[in-house]
């Protein structure tokens, strides 16, 4: 009569104990993502077909909230700014951010401190950089101002005219772009010296070094820096609410700081219940689509 093997049952314990040790791993990770991501957005949900203002309970109200969103016309004021922002933002951005990482990769004296001034910017609170930008904008002190009349250009009132106010946080954004600049260097180590050799010896320049092999080689860093840009100017609030408030006449009113609003100025929660949900479905939209179009210009080991 067969019997079971004794290596069996031990097997078995053995993936069973690997299974327990691997969630006690990943465990706060996943209470994190159920305690402050997964239930906030569940709560959201909930919180935008009620009117509830912290003083009295809830009352389902249906789509109320999500009426008088779209009829709102600040809703598309403040997601027209947003989207503004992030997209000339992003791509000057990354274009910075790879250029000084290709100068950064070259051997150069005292290159490693470049590296750390630009990335600098990043470890500053973001509260402290909009003081500091707050006070560089100022139309009589400011050394924008200052500077730009080097050249003759007459002081300007970035943070006081409609038109200012937006190319001033682009400008200002633009600067906090080490983080990136640091993902391409690393990125750009990775770049096989084999294939930038073999392009020398069929007679390719730098530049063609550069656009036929590095740049499609760091594609997929590029996309990477990409979606994650777009998705963090998206989220744009701080500065908006310490400099400008989102003035002048409403030129700086980015959707977080409209959301903050509603749910802690004007205690509606739950119309910035259905804000919220609005912007998250609109960034989910623009990846899914910058994922679909990713084919027709990133490329990967595998292809």
């Amino acid at each position: 009569m067969a019997t079971a093997s004794p290596a069996r049952p031990r097997r078995s314990a053995f993936r069973r104990r690997e299974v327990i040790e691997g969630y006690l791993f990943a465990s706060p990770f996943i209470i994190g993502f159920l305690v402050f991501i997964a239930f906030p957005m569940i709560w959201a949900f909930v919180l935008m077909f009620q009117r509830y203002n912290l003083l009295r309970p809830p009352m389902f109200i249906g789509l109320t909230n999500v009426q008088d969103m779209l009829a709102d016309p600040k809703t598309w004021q403040s997601m027209w700014n947003t989207i503004y922002y992030a997209f000339v933002s992003v791509p000057l951005q990354l274009a910075l951010a790879f250029g000084c990482a290709v100068l950064l990769n070259q051997p150069l004296r005292g290159r490693n401190f470049y590296r750390t001034a630009l990335y600098l910017p990043v470890i500053v609170p973001i509260v402290v950089s909009a003081f500091i930008w707050q006070r560089a904008y100022h139309p009589d002190f400011g050394i924008i101002n200052e500077m730009i009349g080097w050249f003759g250009i007459p002081p300007q009132q970035w943070l006081f005219e409609p038109v200012l106010a937006k190319p001033a946080f682009i400008f200002m954004r633009i600067w906090v772009m080490g983080t990136q600049m640091v993902i391409f260097l690393a990125g750009l180590q990775n770049v096989p010296q084999s294939l930038l050799e073999a392009a020398a010896l069929d007679g390719a320049n730098a530049w063609r070094k550069f656009w036929n092999v590095t740049v499609p080689i760091m594609t997929p860093v590029i996309f990477f820096n990409l979606i994650v840009g777009i998705i963090g100017n998206f989220q744009v609030f701080a500065p908006a609410l310490i400099m400008t408030k989102g003035g002048p006449q409403d030129a700086t009113l980015f959707m977080v700081l409209y959301i903050y609003r509603n749910a802690f100025e004007y205690s509606k929660l739950g119309y910035a219940a259905a804000l919220s949900w609005l912007l998250f479905l609109f960034i989910i939209l623009l990846t899914i689509i910058q994922f679909r179009g990713s084919g027709r210009w990133v490329f990967y080991e595998s292809d």
